[in-house]
């Protein structure tokens, strides 16, 4: 296994004393590990690469057991990779690769299908996919947000957070910049294109804190008025929108302004944007109880919210944006609902699957929602399915069985991402 150290291990109270420590530094590896490729575009050395006429999108999906990962197009399974334990996707940033949080770390997954960019033109490949030895150690991998070009890892267990150029994760000398929270949190962070951080700040039993931070890690503004701040995503002109139990934060032109919910308990935890819209779409509960059935739409560019009703309850991860930025949400009735943003009205219900209901456990298979390539992807474990939805036309156009119980689900375009902006919760916070 290939471990790339963001750093030699501190103590904690070096982390404790130190508001925020950064280091930059190279990464490196274990004796006798094998070589990682030598760049994201260049295939590893078990895969003889194919060249191909165009981009090749993937599916991954975790099951109780392993990794599937899947041609988008024909939804056949490419690869079948065993591993333990309870794993999450997050699509690495660089249109190619996976970060599969797993035991010990953050462990990349090559996707198989890749561009390199030629003078005008890009030229196009495809290899097996195959779990790689690279592995970006963390005591508890939570959060992984691709924006801008820059990859970064949120540990929950230390607080510590990685970040790098997405085009370099497969490197082995990628270089690393690292740096510590005050105190380990279930947090988030994103690099935005200027080198400035966004950060979330708390403890393990309470957190509300989101900080800015210019190229040299000083302070540029702060709040402490977000309440289980949770999530992220960056809309059109870079405007960060981060949840809050009683609303969102947003960051935009220096300033960080709070945007209230309507309701005393109002919680907007999990956030979908596009660098096409100012508006961000939110899941939103009124109770911890609640099985919700209204969504918040986020106005950046006025800084508003506006709630929308929509025709039955929905789930946190069944959430994605449409190819003209539609907002998309499969609720329990087995409809994907499509959301004109702008208007805030719902404008077409495609069933996709049977009828389903969330249960107790967040860790159970539930149907989740991921666009790849302007098609929705939707996958359905009760019946060991994997659905393709044109949202432009309203149909489901392609559905396969698959042999194992989907839970995870994820998408990477085999393309050249400059600017890619995922975001993926790392764990499921009430």
């Amino acid at each position: 296994m290939r471990v790339i150290h963001p750093l030699p291990l501190r103590t904690a109270a070096l982390a404790a004393a130190l508001p925020l420590a950064l280091v930059t530094g190279c990464a490196s590896s274990d004796e006798g590990g094998a070589p990682a490729s030598s760049s994201s575009s260049a295939a590893p050395a078990s895969a003889e690469p194919t060249e191909v006429g165009a981009s090749a999108p993937r599916l991954a999906l975790t099951y109780d057991g392993g990794v599937q990962v899947l041609d988008a197009t024909t939804l056949e399974v490419l690869a079948d990779v065993p591993l333990e334990g309870f794993n999450r996707l997050n699509p690495a940033g660089d249109g190619r690769h996976f970060l599969v949080s797993t035991q010990g770390g953050f462990q990349l997954l090559d996707g198989g299908a890749w561009a390199e960019p030629h003078g005008d033109h890009d030229h196009y490949y495809t290899a097996e996919p195959q779990l790689t030895d690279v592995l970006f150690p963390a005591e508890k991998p939570g959060h992984v947000v691709a924006h801008a070009g820059r990859t970064v890892l949120f540990d929950d267990g230390t607080g510590d957070v990685t970040a790098f150029d997405s085009a370099d994760i497969a490197d082995p000398d990628v270089e690393l910049l690292e740096f510590s929270t005050p105190e380990a949190h279930h947090g988030v962070a994103v690099q935005l294109e200027d080198g400035s951080l966004l950060v979330s700040d708390g403890t393990e039993d309470s957190r509300s804190g989101v900080r800015i931070l210019d190229a040299d890690r000083e302070e540029i503004t702060a709040r402490d008025d977000c309440p289980s701040v949770h999530g992220e995503t960056v809309a059109a002109g870079e405007a960060v929108v981060i949840g809050c139990q009683d609303g969102a934060v947003l960051y935009t032109d220096g300033e960080l302004t709070k945007i209230e919910s309507p309701d005393e308990y109002g919680r907007i935890g999990n956030q979908f944007g596009t660098e096409d819209s100012p508006i961000v779409l939110g899941d939103y509960e009124r109770s911890a109880e609640d099985r919700s059935s209204t969504v918040a739409l986020i106005d950046t560019t006025a800084a508003s919210l506006r709630l929308v009703d929509l025709p039955a309850p929905y789930w946190y991860q069944s959430f994605d944006r449409g190819p003209n930025g539609e907002g998309l949400v499969l609720t329990y009735d087995g409809d994907l609902q499509v959301i004109d943003v702008v208007s805030g009205t719902v404008t077409r219900s495609i069933p996709v699957t049977g009828p389903w209901e969330e249960s107790e456990d967040w860790q159970d298979p539930h149907p989740q929602v991921v666009v790849v390539d302007g098609i929705a992807y939707v996958t359905e474990p009760a019946t060991k399915k994997i659905h393709a939805v044109d949202v432009e036309d309203g149909t489901v156009w392609k559905s396969a069985d698959l042999e194992v119980t989907p839970n995870e689900l994820s998408g990477v375009t085999g393309d050249v991402e400059e600017h890619a902006e995922h975001e993926h919760e790392g764990e499921h916070d009430e």
